[in-house]
């Protein structure tokens, strides 16, 4: 219960002490009479075009967010499907074959686990990958169909894509100048809200603590989106794509095999 409400509440704690911070400048500023500004609808507007820009980088981060969201699922299909194939082939091929054949099928669930955390790199785990061809080719001597051969050579691609996939999207930001040119709104709008004059103060606080706790709130919530898979930073926990599918086919492969 305790770690669901620290989930929930996560971003929210991180911009807390930003937040203090900004209101203890803004009442700094207002003790010393030295709020220098006006406020005007030019203001309004960039605050209006942050929000704006803010949507946009929201939207563009959503939707592959929602992509992302299956490739866990991808990934597990393809190798219940090679786990399915190589034990309907069993009778057709050496128990030594067999044995070969699931070993690199539980090493490769627990490398790809670890590889999700970083603890193995990209370049180690499709080389594992290309020994499932060595396995290939003593099936075909061992005269398994070559339907199925080629079933499992496909079932394997698909699982090179979508981790490709993964890393493609652990390595790339979301249009990184249109986070800095946020960013830099964002700056611009706190130093803005200390500096103009609002009356009565206590509107001015509040209406700073809003305007500065919904930009920097979703700024961060965008910079946690944009990276579904840091397991090795976050665990599985919070936005992190969920990987509970995948997870009960390791468990699966390391308790039967």
């Amino acid at each position: 219960m305790k770690k669901q409400l620290y989930i929930k509440w996560k971003i929210l704690l991180q911009v807390l002490p930003i937040i203090a911070s900004i209101l203890l400048i803004k009442a700094l500023f207002h003790h010393y009479d030295l709020e220098m500004m006006e406020l005007n609808a030019l203001f309004t507007s960039l605050v209006g075009a942050t929000i704006f820009l803010i949507g946009f980088l929201i939207s563009g981060v959503l939707s592959d967010y929602k992509e992302s969201e299956k490739i866990p699922g991808e990934i597990t299909s393809s190798l219940k499907n090679i786990l399915d194939d190589s034990l309907t082939l069993k009778h057709q091929y050496s128990d030594a074959t067999y044995q070969q054949f699931i070993s690199f099928q539980k090493n490769l669930v627990n490398n790809i686990k670890s590889w999700l955390y970083k603890d193995i790199t990209t370049s180690d785990l499709l080389y594992q990958i290309n020994e499932l061809n060595s396995i290939i080719i003593q099936l075909d001597k061992e005269k398994v169909q070559a339907n199925f051969l080629i079933r499992i050579k496909n079932e394997m691609s698909t699982i090179r894509k979508n981790l490709l996939r993964i890393e493609a999207i652990r390595d790339t930001n979301f249009i990184s100048s249109a986070y800095a040119i946020v960013e830099s709104m964002a700056f611009v709008i706190s130093a803005g809200l200390i500096f103009i004059k609002i009356e009565p103060f206590f509107a001015a606080l509040f209406f700073t603590v809003l305007v500065t706790f919904l930009i920097i709130y979703m700024i961060i919530l965008i910079k946690d989106l944009d990276d579904p898979f840091d397991y090795k930073a976050n665990g599985e926990s919070g936005t992190e794509i969920s990987l509970a599918i995948f997870n009960n086919h390791v468990d699966f492969m390391n308790t039967n095999y």
